[in-house]
């Protein structure tokens, strides 16, 4: 698997829920989002327009997708939140397409818009390094089923790690005969667990 069909795995809606840690406080906060991933072609106008803002030629990219989330955390202020959406863009290497550069339109760490290095490990899970001015993060993202994506990110500043953060992002089915098999399959679930007085 080479980092587009990763992309297109990841297409559609997700619930996410995560929990960072404040490594400085040692403490460790809940939140939870909504993400929508849609899959763009390498011809899509979002995809050239991100080359053309990084001065990439848009022949060398495969493709990319556009995100929006909407999410919140425990320690939010009022006047906080994390809605957003960004562009990327896969730029594989003309060696090897399971590595290249991911271009995007607002970053992980930093609203700015900013270059990573990709690449998928031996368990065809995405890595991504990204170096920013004043501090660098490293993102892996791996499926343990088609439904369930796991993720996790480390942000590094001032010559240590300030936070890393665990996600658990399951697949919002909205194909009703997927969610009645879903209901069905968490019904027979119920009752098992029922059974043995759980």
């Amino acid at each position: 698997m080479d980092a587009i069909e990763f992309f297109q795995k990841s297409g559609g809606k997700w619930r996410s829920q995560r929990t960072t840690h404040h490594l400085a406080f040692r403490q460790a906060e809940m939140g939870s989002s909504d993400i929508q991933v849609t899959t763009l072609t390498a011809e899509d106008p979002k995809v050239v327009e991100i080359c053309k803002m990084h001065d990439v030629d848009p022949a060398l990219a495969a493709g990319g997708a556009f995100v929006t989330w909407d999410g919140a955390m425990a320690w939010d202020k009022d006047d906080e939140n994390h809605k957003g959406s960004t562009v990327f863009a896969i730029v594989p290497d003309a060696d090897d397409p399971r590595k290249g550069r991911m271009l995007r339109e607002r970053g992980y760490a930093e609203i700015v818009p900013v270059i990573g290095r990709f690449e998928m490990d031996d368990e065809d899970a995405l890595i991504l390094i990204t170096e920013y001015d004043t501090m660098s993060t490293i993102e892996r993202f791996w499926f343990p089923s088609p439904n369930l994506r796991m993720r996790t990110s480390a942000v590094k500043r001032f010559g240590g790690f300030n936070t890393s953060t665990f996600c658990t992002e399951v697949r919002v089915e909205e194909d009703k005969e997927e969610t009645k098999a879903k209901e069905s399959a968490e019904t027979e679930a119920s009752g098992f667990y029922s059974a043995f007085g759980w």
